[in-house]
Formats: C-alpha cells, sequence, structure tokens
C-alpha cells in the first residue's frame, strides 16, 4: 500500500513539475512542488523504516525456524538414541519381555523370550499367544483362554497381576516360570499388555532340595527321639524272643519223651518204662506258666513289630520327597505320621489328644511340605508346653490337634496350653528368622516356612489365636479343590 502511494506522489510531482512551465508563482507561499517533496521525503523516510523493521522480523523469523529446527533435530536425535538403547536394553534382558496386543498377540518379542519358547520373535508376532506357549496345564489338561492369567488381559480388572504358571516351549516341553503382567491403558481402555517371564526350572529344583534337606534336618534333630522310639519295643522282642528260646531248650526235651513214645506205639512195645521219663519232664516244665506266658510274649512281640513298623513307616512318609505335584492324601493319616515321628519331643511335656473328621475328604496337597508344617507347629507347641512347666514336670499340658471340612476348605487347628505369644511380637511371628527361643534351640524358620508352605504353595490361609499364660491355637485353612502353584483358591 505504502509502495503504491509512493508512486502516486512520485507520478504527481513529475506532473507538477513539468506544469511549472505555464506560469510563475508567488515566491511567499510554498508551492505544491514543495509540499509534495516533503510529503515525499516523509514517504521515503517511513518506508525505509518499514523495510527495516520487516527485514529484522523476517531475520528473527527465519532464525527462530532454524532454532526450532536444530531443537527439533536434538530432540530426534535424542529419541533415536533413547529408542537405540531402549531396544538394546529389552534385547539384552535375561528375562523374556513380549507385548501383547488386546486379543493377545505378540506386537513385540524380545530375544531371550524367543529363546527361551524356542521359536523365533517372527514365528511368535502376530499369533495368539496363549495358543502358541500357554495352551495346557502342567500335567497337560487343557487351559481355556478365558481362565488364563497370562495373556487374557481383557477379562481381568487388575492394573497389574504376577505369579507363576507353566508356559510349553516349541519342542513340546513344559517349563515352569515366574511372570508379571502389566496392561497398558490408552483413553481409559485396556489395548495393550507387557509381559515379563523367567524360567524357574533351576531355582524350583533348588527349592525342592532346600525343603528336602530341611525335613531331613528336621528328622536329623529328632533322631535321637526316634532312635528312642524304636528302642523301647525293641528292647521287649528281644527280652520276649530270649524266653521263647530257653522255654523252647525246656520243651525239648519234652519233645524227645514224645518222639520216643510215638517210636515206641509204632513197634507195638509198652510205654510203662517211658511214663516215669515223660512225668519227670512235664513236671519240671510249669505246663500252667507256660500257657500263660508264651502266647503273651507272641503278642507283645508281634505288638512290637507293629510299632517299630509304624514309626518306621512315619519316617518314610514324612521324609519321602513328594516331588513338585500336588497329590490327594489321607490328611488324617498325614496327622497321625507326623505325631508318630516327633513322639519323643511331647510325650514327656503334653498329652496329645485328636479330633479327626471321619469323613475329611482326600486333600490336594504337597505332602511333604504339609508334613513339615504339621512338624513345626507340634513341636513349637512341646516347647512352649515345657517354657510354661518349666522344671515342674509333675503335671502335662495338652496338645489338641483337630480336622474338620468346611465347605470348599479344610481347617486344621493345632492348640497348646504352653505359655501363649507376647502381643507385642505377634506381628512378627511369620519373619524369617524371628524366634523368641534362646539360642540354639530355635532358628526362626519354622513359622516362616509354614506362612510360605500354606499361603503361596497352596493359596490356604495359616491364622492363630493366642492368650498369654494360656496357650496357642494356629488354624491352617486348605482348599479341597485342586489349585494351581500360587493360586488362590476361589
Amino acid at each position: 500500500m505504502d509502495d503504491l502511494l509512493f508512486q502516486d506522489i512520485s507520478a504527481l510531482l513529475a506532473a507538477n513539475v513539468g506544469g511549472a512551465a505555464l506560469g510563475p508563482q508567488s515566491s511567499a507561499e510554498p508551492t505544491g512542488e514543495a509540499v509534495l517533496r516533503t510529503r515525499l521525503k516523509h514517504l521515503q523516510a517511513e518506508h525505509q523504516t518499514l523495510r527495516d523493521s520487516y527485514a529484522e522480523a523476517i531475520a528473527a523469523a527465519i532464525e527462530q525456524r532454524e532454532q526450532r529446527l536444530r531443537e527439533q533435530q536434538q530432540y530426534t536425535a535424542r529419541l533415536q538414541q533413547l529408542h537405540r538403547q531402549n531396544e538394546l536394553i529389552l534385547n539384552c534382558a535375561g528375562d523374556g519381555i513380549v507385548g501383547l496386543d488386546a486379543a493377545g498377540c505378540p506386537t513385540f518379542v524380545n530375544p531371550a523370550a524367543a529363546q527361551m519358547l524356542g521359536y523365533t520373535a517372527e514365528e511368535l508376532l502376530g499369533k495368539p499367544f496363549h495358543q502358541m506357549v500357554h495352551h495346557s496345564r502342567a500335567n497337560g489338561t487343557p487351559y481355556p483362554f478365558e481362565e488364563c492369567p497370562v495373556c487374557c488381559a481383557q477379562t481381568d480388572e487388575r492394573r497389574s497381576t504376577s505369579g507363576e504358571d507353566f508356559f510349553w516351549r516349541k519342542q513340546g516341553q513344559c517349563f515352569p516360570i515366574e511372570f508379571t503382567r502389566a496392561l497398558v491403558a490408552q483413553e481409559g481402555e485396556t489395548s495393550a499388555a507387557v509381559l515379563t517371564f523367567r524360567d524357574i526350572t533351576q531355582r524350583r529344583l533348588l527349592e525342592m532340595r532346600l525343603r528336602q534337606a530341611q525335613k531331613l534336618e528336621s528328622i536329623g534333630q529328632l533322631a535321637a527321639g526316634i532312635a528312642h522310639e524304636i528302642n523301647t519295643p525293641t528292647q521287649y522282642i528281644g527280652d520276649n524272643i530270649r524266653f521263647l528260646k530257653d522255654v523252647f531248650d525246656d520243651l525239648v526235651a519234652l519233645l524227645d519223651i514224645c518222639r520216643e513214645a510215638r517210636q515206641t506205639l509204632q513197634r507195638s512195645q509198652p510205654l510203662e518204662d517211658l511214663l516215669p521219663r515223660a512225668a519227670a519232664v512235664f513236671a519240671s516244665l510249669d505246663a500252667d506258666y507256660l500257657s500263660r506266658e508264651i502266647p503273651l510274649a507272641i503278642q507283645q512281640s508281634l505288638e512290637g513289630l507293629e510299632r517299630v513298623t509304624r514309626i518306621v513307616r512315619s519316617m518314610k512318609e514324612f521324609s519321602h520327597p513328594g516331588g513338585d505335584e500336588k497329590q490327594a492324601i489321607d490328611l488324617n493319616r498325614a496327622i497321625e505320621s507326623t505325631l508318630t515321628v516327633s513322639r519323643n519331643e511331647w510325650k514327656y511335656v503334653a498329652e496329645v489328644e485328636t479330633d479327626f473328621d471321619p469323613h475329611l475328604p482326600p486333600v490336594w496337597c504337597l505332602p511333604g511340605d504339609v508334613n513339615q508344617v504339621l512338624l513345626n507347629l507340634i513341636v513349637n507347641a512341646a516347647h512352649a508346653i515345657a517354657d510354661k512347666l518349666g522344671d515342674d514336670r509333675s503335671c502335662k499340658g495338652k496338645i489338641t490337634i483337630s480336622t474338620r471340612s468346611d465347605g470348599q476348605w479344610v481347617e486344621v487347628r493345632v492348640s497348646d496350653t504352653g505359655v501363649g505369644i507376647p502381643p507385642h511380637v505377634r506381628h512378627k511371628v511369620y519373619d524369617p528368622f524371628f524366634t523368641t527361643k534362646p539360642v540354639g534351640k530355635g532358628t526362626g524358620q519354622g513359622l516362616a516356612i509354614a506362612h510360605a508352605v500354606i499361603t503361596e504353595r497352596h493359596g490356604g490361609t495359616i491364622d492363630f489365636e493366642s492368650e498369654l499364660g494360656h496357650g496357642t491355637t494356629f488354624i491352617i485353612r486348605l482348599p479341597l479343590t485342586k489349585q494351581p502353584h500360587g493360586g488362590d483358591a476361589k
């Protein structure tokens, strides 16, 4: 606009200059030419100012744009660097990492996950992950997708979940895993999930060996008492066998008389010569005494052998590894076996009373682990009663063990009349290495192991009720239905 105005004024000025030849004007009044020239100078100055301001604005805008381009380039380079770092971390991670879309199909698979599963990343991308690696449980039974805690993100409202399960390799082998699945939500809707898992086969083996070592350690601690329990019946078995041996030596003479009498009768000879000898031998044997004591000695020996057999069988059942698969067991019999093994720990301080549910259904559990828990509770009960009695052993305390079914649960109660648990330490009883026993008498592992076995490996609960000076009752609840490792009962 200013350029056009400037051009119009310049043209007008040129026209006036041309017309000045037509006639002279007064020098006292400013001519139109002078006004126009003044106006032109002002316009030229404003025009130059505008040009300078436009140039500065354009230069500033160009500088800002170039600055933004430099920042964007730096930001892009930083993003690329972060992307390379993240990719390097994901690719070098020892744990398997899988990105899942809303349908449960992988969108990303790191090398560790592909190697553990025996696939290449390309074979897994875009395929239903559940059908590829999680289609069956450890025992081979089908695993419905809607029940899958690993891959089925849409049916789970939890932001993050973790646990233990089993995956299947491409070659068909099953292996245990520990997993964590985190949901990714966009605009309030679940759109993806990130799955992290690791192979815990070696850890399971080490845990199994550790549990077995703990059971054997318990057997070792009870060895002296078990030896005493076995020694008592073997002593009277030995006494009865020696008695039967001596009696048999006496009976040999009577058997000889009977043999001679038989031979004499076969030859049709008279028995007059044998009768005095037979009467003398018979009188020396005290037949009435033998007829009473021989059957009694045999019966006692059989009872002693049965007791030894029961102790050995209980030891075998208690110390058997049992494997890593849950089994349906008779819980009442398991408690009886544990009481037999630990008898020497409690028999001097307590009487044991059992109240078993005769109709208790089989319980799915890990037998060795449950035996270990029961042993820890029984031994702790005996020690609590011993602490209360002190040196006064004139009377005994009582340990009561009961079982009952409660819907889909079985409940075991182990009660004692011991010292009870002080209120200020009750929140610590399940902490590893915490113990109120003197040094050398307790390791602080018994209740920690019991809590881990019942809650983590069986999906059950363990609680206690205690009254200081009157005793404690531990309450164990186990699901009757078969549960996967680490799974909670429904």
